[in-house]
């Protein structure tokens, strides 16, 4: 199978959809950071979205579809945040009701901002699979829509990021990019490979949510329980059968960063840049100095993917 499943009509066509919600996002040199690669890098901002971070990029061309097809009568998603605070805001723009179903003990900043979009929370499960299984109950026996949380049309969607960074920085060798349940890398190899670009793709996974590596090793889904206190976008515990086959397909390789590695890369970023990054929205940054005497001469993209950490985690990670 090749990592490419959209063309670059379909992208582009998702992308006006989009930037009819969301403004293209920059991407910046930063010194200081290059200081620290030692390579020219750019550091694509999807902080910078209006809900901080790039997944609600998939929800406006998700939501967009769906009523096309059908209106249902209601939704419901699970999440640790960004992808809820993406759902609630495309589904508030057409009048839907909306459930979202989060782990016990997930941050409260971002529950704070899904319930701020008009959503219905619902707080189930130790980690995100059992909040996962939740939804699809809840689904099943309200007769609600259950919103994917992989799906093609999030994909085309999440396509839209990778598009702007690749026409702007259309000869970068390596991209690292973090991976969750794989929407951003998953869309990010397809706009590579609609483009005809040579750009080497590399997956960050948490240490403290390795399923996606394990999986990656032996061929096929393997669940890991999930530990990360830091990397909560990427807290999963049982990889998405679909994407880890695009992965395996189209990615050159993944490297794993322990909190301590994130805990300094979302201080690096405020350092040298002043932008907040969350757990997962500083992981590339964190992979790339990992195997950074890899990468001189390099010309790298660095994916922040988002920026929605809660103050006394961000305050304990500068301290």
């Amino acid at each position: 199978m090749s990592a490419v499943d959209l063309s670059l009509q379909e992208i582009e066509d998702a992308a006006k959809l989009v930037h009819e919600q969301v403004p293209p996002t920059p991407q910046h040199r930063w010194p200081l950071v290059e200081e620290a690669l030692g390579t020219e890098t750019w550091l694509k901002h999807e902080n910078h979205t209006a809900l901080g971070a790039f997944k609600i990029r998939g929800s406006i061309v998700y939501m967009h579809r769906l009523v096309e097809r059908e209106r249902p009568t209601g939704l419901v998603t699970a999440t640790r945040g960004n992808h809820g605070q993406g759902i609630g805001m495309a589904a508030r723009l057409h009048g839907l009701p909306l459930t979202i179903v989060v782990p016990h003990g997930n941050s409260r900043e971002k529950n704070e901002a899904m319930r701020a979009q008009g959503a219905t929370l619902v707080e189930h499960g130790d980690d995100f699979q059992e909040a996962f299984e939740h939804a699809t109950a809840l689904a099943a026996e309200h007769g609600w829509h259950q919103v994917a949380n992989f799906h093609p049309d999030l994909l085309a969607g999440v396509a839209s990021y990778p598009l702007e960074l690749f026409r702007a920085v259309p000869d970068l060798d390596v991209v690292y990019v973090p991976i969750g349940l794989g929407s951003g890398i998953c869309a990010t190899m397809a706009v590579r490979d609609a483009l005809g670009l040579t750009t080497r793709v590399v997956g960050v996974v948490s240490a403290g949510a390795p399923a996606y590596a394990r999986s990656w090793e032996a061929g096929e889904p393997v669940s890991v329980p999930a530990t990360t206190l830091l990397a909560d976008g990427m807290a999963v515990r049982t990889p998405m059968p679909d994407a880890l086959e695009r992965i395996r397909a189209g990615a050159d390789h993944l490297v794993e960063v322990d909190d301590e590695e994130v805990a300094a890369a979302m201080a690096l970023i405020f350092t040298a840049t002043h932008n907040v990054a969350e757990g997962s929205g500083a992981a590339a940054l964190a992979g790339a100095l990992k195997e950074k005497d890899t990468l001189a001469g390099q010309r790298v993209g660095l994916v922040v993917t988002g920026g929605n950490v809660d103050r006394e985690v961000f305050t304990r990670v500068l301290a």
